[in-house]
């Protein structure tokens, strides 16, 4: 299992219509090969600030399976215009938890 860790900026005020728009968004990431859970976390010093983190369940099934996908384009058109710049995306995988 890997983690992907977005880190998202939004465009100030825009917070309410962008947690709307990921929760509204759960779908797509469900029906997806691979995906296991979503968790949105929102900064608290930082409020433009979120960390989107996914599990999956290989690096291929977030990669080749979901960015190359017709959900990640609904995705995009659902958040994008959220998007103050565009998200830092990395993936990790747990070594302790």
């Amino acid at each position: 299992m890997i983690r992907e860790l977005a880190h998202i900026v939004v465009k100030p005020g825009a917070q309410a219509g962008f947690e709307a728009a990921v929760h509204e968004a759960l779908a797509l990431f469900k029906r997806v090969k691979g995906c296991r859970h979503v968790e949105l976390h929102h900064g608290i010093e930082k409020p433009e600030e979120y960390l989107l983190v996914v599990h999956w369940e290989t690096l291929e099934d977030h990669v080749e399976g979901f960015r190359k996908s017709p959900a990640f384009q609904e995705w995009r058109g659902m958040v994008g215009g959220f998007f103050a710049q565009a998200p830092d995306v990395v993936h990790a995988n747990v070594v302790i938890e």
